[in-house]
């Protein structure tokens, strides 16, 4: 893994979003998203849509030992459509690493800052596993352009 910026609190607006969200086991997790993902830019395609910032992996429920509820999407303006829904990224205080490949890794080293600087996060645990208000991966690296994750 490599730091390429932070970890640091930034103060964000709300964004509108587009994204396909779906359940899956942890396991097989990352293979799920990169399918979601290529069904979401093959439909920003059909429909003539470009997003207005990064595209992006939403956990929205983490139960590592079951299932993971996520969203791949983008910031966009745009209606959603059968598959495709409408949301929103909500305005807050965010920790933001910049880092390049293994995300676990990067995890690990921003849960490990917050607790050191005494953060909290919005997250709420529940029968369906951990719920977090905003828990995303931006991927700052177009993957129309470079589609390694690595990079």
């Amino acid at each position: 893994m490599e730091i390429l910026d932070g970890p640091r609190v930034e103060s964000r607006a709300q964004r509108r979003t587009l994204g396909i969200r779906r359940r899956t086991p942890f396991r097989g997790m990352l293979a799920e998203r990169d399918r979601l993902l290529a069904e979401f830019i093959r439909w920003l395609d059909e429909q003539g849509f470009e997003p207005e910032g990064p595209f992006f992996l939403r956990l929205h429920t983490v139960d590592m030992a079951g299932e993971m509820y996520l969203e791949v999407g983008a910031p966009a303006s745009a209606p959603g459509g059968a598959r495709v829904s409408v949301g929103a990224i909500p305005a807050g205080e965010y920790a933001v690493p910049a880092y390049r490949n293994h995300s676990l890794q990067a995890n690990r080293l921003l849960q490990t800052w917050a607790a050191e600087e005494g953060l909290v996060f919005d997250v709420a645990g529940s029968p369906a596993g951990d719920r977090w208000a905003a828990r995303f991966d931006n991927y700052l690296t177009d993957p129309r352009l470079e589609p390694r994750k690595t990079r």
